[in-house]
């Protein structure tokens, strides 16, 4: 019986690929079975990360997640790419996961992580976050100091959120989405809405970075996140990341 093949979970970045690491470039330029999220209604955003360079001749296995406002049971989903991935691995081939981002911040790679690695070797490639990539979009450092950095996903109640502000020196929150204008009104209550800054899909083509106060749309894209700097005065831009 041949040995199990390894489960890679790659780290591609934010969204441009030349953030990729050399080492998620090496493996995914020469696997022979790639797997990556998918909505059911376009394209991977994983998968177009790294398009470029996956084999012609590689075998493709999208993990199709519904994408809907009611909570879906994902679950199910990830069950059955398990066992899908779950038999590549058994016949001793490797199968390189893609993951924006990094496999283990918020990544969906986990969860095949935890259904996988009992049972099969595993690797994890980091990736550039997105937490990292905004605060360069931005031009500020993330935290300073003895600053105490807080990661607060936008869905939280307002409560909650205030708490996790109020104990933070520097703060990001993720997950903005359909959450903007109630994070923006909670923000301005605080008194700090003149600190933050609003970056949506930082370093793709489409890029947008904002001081918070300025926007005026009622929603974000999914991928944004706002961040805090609570000890500055006003929140001015360099003109050159305005866009």
């Amino acid at each position: 019986m041949s040995a199990p093949g390894t489960l890679f979970g790659v780290g591609l970045g934010p969204g441009d690929p030349e953030l990729m690491t050399l080492k998620a470039h090496r493996l995914i330029s020469a696997a022979k079975v790639v797997a990556y999220p998918a909505p059911d209604d376009g394209p991977s955003f994983a998968r177009s990360i790294a398009a470029s360079i996956i084999p012609p001749d590689a075998r493709e296995i999208p993990i199709v997640v519904p994408m809907r406002l009611d909570r879906y049971p994902a679950k199910a989903v990830y069950d059955r790419a398990a066992a899908k991935i779950g038999e590549v691995l058994s016949a001793g081939q490797d199968v390189v996961t893609l993951c924006e981002g990094d496999p283990f911040f918020y990544g969906s790679f986990m969860y095949l992580f935890e259904r996988l690695s009992g049972q099969y070797p595993c690797e994890i490639v980091p990736g550039v976050t997105s937490l990292t990539a905004c605060a360069a979009r931005l031009q500020r450092p993330l935290t300073a100091r003895n600053d105490v950095l807080t990661v607060i996903p936008g869905p939280l109640a307002d409560d909650d959120i205030r708490a996790r502000i109020d104990a933070a020196g520097a703060v990001a929150i993720m997950k903005v989405g359909r959450h903007l204008k109630r994070l923006q009104a909670l923000l301005a209550d605080m008194g700090l809405l003149q600190h933050a800054g609003l970056v949506e899909r930082a370093t793709l083509p489409q890029e947008v970075v904002l001081p918070l106060a300025s926007v005026t749309a009622e929603t974000a894209p999914y991928f944004s996140m706002i961040l805090i700097y609570k000890g500055d005065e006003a929140w001015m831009l360099p003109p050159q990341s305005s866009s």
